[in-house]
Parts: C-alpha cells; sequence; structure tokens
C-alpha cells in the first residue's frame, strides 16, 4: 500500500505551498492530462493518466511509495476523495482543497448558488437529472461525456429553460455561453463543463445577453437547495379551498403515499382536476406533468402551482392519445378514463401506478387492466366522514376505491 496518498483539487490557480510539497516527495502522480503536464510534477515520478478512478485506485493502493492524485475542483465534493476512500481501496487520504467546478460556475455566473440543486449526469443517470432541471427553477449539472449540455436540453423536450455553459473552467480555453434550452443542440461542447440551468415560474430572472446575469434579492436561505415549496405552509395532502368537487384530502395523501414521489422522479398527474395532487408531489422535489383535457382544469392546476412556487408542466388533452408524446414516467396517478387509461399507463412500465373507483365494477375493471400488464394490485376501501367541530355533526362522506399498483422488481 502506498505510504501517503494525497489528493489535491485543481482550479486553474497556482499550487498551493502544500500541493507543491506532496508533489516534490511524490513517486506516483495521476490526473488528467493537463494536471500531468504541470512543471511541479516531478520528472522521475510514476504517470497515470486518469480514466476510471477506480482502476488507478487498486495501482495506488498496490503502490510502494507516496502518490498524489489530481482532481479538478474540490476533490471533496462529488470527487476523487469518495472512491479513494471506498472500502475495498484501503486509502487514507490528505486533501489539499480547491474553489469546486459548481463555485466557480456561479461564480462566472454572478449568481448565488445556496437555492441551486446540484447533480451529477453521467448516461445511466441522465433522465433523473433532466428530471431535477424540470422540478427545479436553479440547477448545477455536473456532466460527462455522453450526457452533456445537448442531451440535457434534448431530452427537456418543450421545457423552456436557461443554460449558462462553463466549459473547461480554470484553463487557457475557459468559455461561459449562455443559450436557451432550444438552441444548445445545435452546438458542440468541450468536457468538461459545468451546466447551470435555470427558469421556471419559481426561479430568479434568467440572464439575457450576458454570461453574468444579475442576482436578486431573496429571503437568506438556511439549508443548500432550499426552495419556495419548503417554506409554504406546514403539513400536505390539507384540504384544499379550490380541491375540485369529489376530491378528498384523505384519498390524496393515500395515493401520495403508494407513490413515493421523490427528487430525481417524473411523476404525471392524469386528470389533475385541480391540480392538488400535481402541487403536493412537486412540493417533494419530482418532476410532474399533469394532464387534463378540460382547460379550466389547466388553468386550475397552473394557478396552483404558481401559488405554492412550484414547477408543474401542464398538459392540455385527453388521455390516453396525449401521454404518447410524453417522457417515461417513474409513478402515475390515473385520476381519470378509467381502465382504457390505465392499461395505456400500464405500457409505459412506470414503476407506480395508483388510481381510484366510484364502484365495485369500476374498480374490478381497473385492477384487472393492471394486473394484465404485469403489476401487482391491491385495492382498498377507504372510507371518511368529515364533522363540523362546532355541532359534531356529520357534514361529509366520502366512499371510493383505490388501487394501489407496483410493478415487479424484475420486469
Amino acid at each position: 500500500m502506498a505510504d501517503r496518498v494525497t489528493v489535491i483539487g485543481w482550479d486553474g490557480s497556482p499550487l498551493t505551498a502544500a500541493a507543491r510539497s506532496a508533489l516534490s516527495a511524490a513517486t506516483l502522480v495521476a490526473g488528467a492530462a493537463h494536471h500531468l503536464a504541470l512543471p511541479e510534477v516531478p520528472p522521475t515520478a510514476e504517470r497515470i493518466r486518469l480514466g476510471s478512478l477506480g482502476l488507478a485506485a487498486r495501482r495506488i493502493a498496490g503502490h510502494r511509495g507516496t502518490a498524489v492524485v489530481f482532481a479538478d475542483g474540490d476533490p471533496g465534493f462529488f470527487g476523487a476523495v469518495r472512491i479513494l476512500r471506498a472500502p475495498e481501496h484501503g486509502l487514507e487520504v490528505e486533501v489539499v482543497p480547491a474553489v469546486s467546478a459548481v463555485a466557480a460556475a456561479f461564480a462566472r455566473a454572478g449568481m448565488p448558488w445556496d437555492d441551486a440543486q446540484i447533480v451529477v449526469a453521467h448516461p445511466r443517470t441522465l433522465r433523473r437529472a433532466v428530471n431535477v432541471c424540470r422540478a427545479h427553477g436553479k440547477v448545477a449539472v455536473l456532466t460527462s461525456p455522453g450526457a452533456g449540455p445537448a442531451e440535457l436540453a434534448l431530452l427537456l423536450g418543450g421545457v423552456h429553460r436557461t443554460f449558462v455553459i462553463c466549459e473547461e473552467l480554470g484553463t487557457a480555453g475557459e468559455q461561459v455561453t449562455v443559450l436557451t434550452s432550444d438552441r444548445v443542440a445545435d452546438h458542440s461542447w468541450r468536457d468538461p463543463n459545468v451546466v447551470i440551468v435555470i427558469g421556471g415560474q419559481a426561479a430568479a430572472p434568467a440572464p439575457a445577453t450576458s454570461a453574468a446575469p444579475s442576482a436578486t434579492a431573496a429571503d437568506p436561505a438556511w439549508l443548500l437547495g432550499q426552495s419556495a415549496a419548503h417554506s409554504g405552509p406546514r403539513g400536505w395532502a390539507r384540504s384544499a379551498a379550490d380541491a375540485a368537487e369529489g376530491e378528498s384530502a384523505l384519498l390524496r395523501a393515500a395515493q401520495l403515499a403508494r407513490l413515493g414521489p421523490r427528487t430525481g422522479d417524473l411523476v404525471w398527474d392524469i386528470g389533475t382536476g385541480s391540480g392538488a395532487l400535481a402541487v403536493e408531489a412537486a412540493a417533494f422535489g419530482a418532476a410532474v406533468i399533469a394532464v387534463d383535457a378540460d382547460p379550466r382544469a389547466c388553468e386550475r392546476a397552473t394557478a396552483a402551482a404558481r401559488n405554492r412556487g412550484v414547477q408543474v408542466q401542464v398538459v392540455a388533452g385527453r388521455a390516453p392519445h396525449v401521454l404518447e408524446d410524453l417522457p417515461e414516467p417513474d409513478v402515475v396517478r390515473v385520476g381519470g378514463g378509467g381502465a382504457a387509461v390505465a392499461r395505456a399507463v400500464a405500457d409505459r412500465r412506470p414503476e407506480r401506478i395508483v388510481s381510484h373507483a366510484s364502484t365495485r365494477d369500476e374498480a374490478e375493471a381497473i385492477g384487472r387492466a393492471l394486473t394484465e400488464g404485469g403489476y401487482t394490485v391491491e385495492c382498498a376501501l377507504l372510507q371518511s366522514v368529515g364533522l363540523d367541530t362546532r355541532t359534531w355533526s356529520e357534514q361529509d362522506r366520502s366512499v371510493v376505491f383505490l388501487l394501489a399498483a407496483e410493478r415487479p422488481v424484475n420486469r
């Protein structure tokens, strides 16, 4: 095992005294080509050009001597330190930090970032990173080959955002470009790059023509990534004054509990009605597409999202036909359309589906469609009675069948 391993963060600034001291004693240096070309790297040291950090860690673990690993930005922030310290490698490391690529990108843009979401995009996680960009008004994306600005923009589709693309930060080739998302795929982008994705009804104003957008004053944040949805009234599935007739807060609570929407998910709310469930799902951090054939329902859902300070994409159209062009969902509520819509949703293979029915025959039809689609289905009869606490007399009664379907893990 290496006698000593030092991880040096690099942001383009001159190396610190601690970094130079570690390098001078190094017998092995690992890093990208621009790191290994630094004049401070000892000419006698073994050099490893980083591709897979896991493979490099195994080489370092077997090295007899002193090793230095270079990493762009802060190596402790979505960086090399986590991999090197993994139990399978058993490496104890010393860290010389630098400014993270995310901090540098927001500094170039002249924007605060304590209210931003931060995600890493790889080809296997790109869809979830895009969903975070759908759901939040300010997101920093640490990209990778095959999951860069063009791929992000293409998957966002008709969701309008502004991209601040920071290429090769800290190098002579550094460039910051501001474009609307519909124009990003028309360009080629150099790695490494960081993308700031901003926009939507709850976001700060986007830059117009300059690479240095102006910041806006906001209430002081106390939690990294805090959004307006987290500062609203406490609780969820509350009775809403604007809820559509027949909608029950208790039914909505049960449906949300079965769906479990979370950051990185895409939720379809089909037959959104007042938009109450769509807004609640968005407040949990999920991206949400609310669908309804009634233009007035679409207007109510848009207003509800605006009032709550969350991002919801509202699509006017009748299911199941309108669903054909929508991106793949993770969880779905079928609030209208019955068995035909449930069957069409099952064909898209979301992880979970919930629906409800007012009669047993309707519940059986929906349950049969979901079972035939390969889902495990449970059904429960929910009954609630509201009481007027002034007189303790019955105020309203709701009886409904709740259906919850889950896709088996191996399908």
